[in-house]
């Protein structure tokens, strides 16, 4: 498939930089072809793309949904794919990681159906290997080694004995957030600080007992100034929302009360938010989120999502035609 310039040509999208703030411009920086547009060669056969959801969501979520049409804009037809079925339709030739928002509660079984994948020679997106190194927490520890700012993090191993006092005053953490390594949606995730060490402590025993654990100190400044995340298609960034915890909370999500905004990134933000792709050598990858908060006007990375992230794709009018073009051009290479 040829995804073409708007000057005519083929090639793949130019890989420019989003002038400050990152915004749309009435040249699209991703240069790829739009249904508006006219006069513009586009391929017409139809390579049909599996969009990974799970069973609560069998026909995807409201954000995906957008997906479609920018995709079918771009030849390509797109439907939902339940991860957990049997296999996936005859025909599907590659397969989007969305909705897949039971992963992390069935990470063997995922894991096998990644691999079945890709016996079968269907192509997912983002990679395999990196979607596997990126559903373990520990990776938040491979990127501080390699120079990224991150959340500071202790990590308990599965068994491993210990109190959770001492955990956090070997630390030096305050108030600080528990979870499992391999979580999401602030699944299992819970506040405790020194004061309350010992009343927690069974609690935490019981997390060490099923798997690893990480312990983060709580970021206060999320609840007065909110966490950033930084949408990235294709390596490029697209735009950047503001999220920040119900009132009295102190998580984002917004099924827990937290809410969303189409922001201006700083620029420092952005620059930093490459830094994060490259170390995780996710420069290429079709969708990546980058979540953290601001220290000094630079980022501290609290997670990177290359698996299922929310990628808000309501709140920029753009972005469904950005994430359609980078998931055409990387089909293409």
């Amino acid at each position: 498939m040829q995804v073409c310039l708007r000057d005519g040509g083929s090639g793949p999208p130019a890989r420019l930089s989003f002038p400050s703030p990152i915004r749309p411009t009435d040249a699209d920086p991703y240069q790829i072809p739009c249904a508006r547009d006219r006069g513009v060669r586009r391929d017409v056969s139809v390579r049909r793309v599996g969009l990974a959801t799970y069973r609560r969501l069998p026909n995807l979520s409201a954000d995906d949904r957008m997906l479609v049409p920018a995709l079918a804009a771009l030849g390509l037809r797109a439907e939902a794919v339940v991860w957990d079925q049997p296999d996936v339709p005859p025909g599907v030739t590659a397969v989007v990681i969305r909705s897949c928002w039971d992963y992390h509660l069935r990470i063997d079984e995922f894991f096998s159906w990644l691999s079945r994948l890709e016996r079968r020679g269907v192509r997912v997106l983002n990679p395999p290997p990196l979607i596997r190194w990126n559903a373990d927490k520990h990776y938040l520890l491979d990127l501080s080694s390699r120079g990224v700012a991150t959340v500071p993090t202790r990590v308990i191993r599965k068994g491993e004995r210990g109190r959770l006092a001492g955990v956090l005053a070997e630390a030096g953490f305050e108030e600080a957030v528990v979870k499992p390594a391999v979580s999401a949606s602030a699944h299992a995730t819970w506040r405790t600080s020194r004061a309350l060490a010992h009343h927690d402590d069974s609690q935490f025993q019981a997390a060490v007992a099923a798997g690893d654990v990480l312990v983060q100190p709580l970021i206060s400044v999320v609840a007065t100034q909110g966490e950033w995340s930084v949408i990235c298609f294709g390596g490029t960034p697209s735009h950047a929302v503001l999220k920040r915890p119900a009132a009295g909370d102190w998580r984002v999500q917004g099924e827990l009360g937290g809410t969303a905004q189409l922001r201006t990134a700083p620029p420092a933000l952005i620059k930093d938010a490459r830094r994060v792709l490259s170390a995780a050598g996710a420069e290429q990858a079709a969708y990546a989120r980058v979540d953290g908060y601001l220290d000094d006007d630079r980022l501290v990375l609290m997670e990177l999502e290359l698996i299922e992230p929310q990628l808000y794709l309501d709140l920029e009018p753009e972005a469904p035609s950005r994430f359609a073009g980078a998931i055409a051009a990387t089909l293409r290479s």
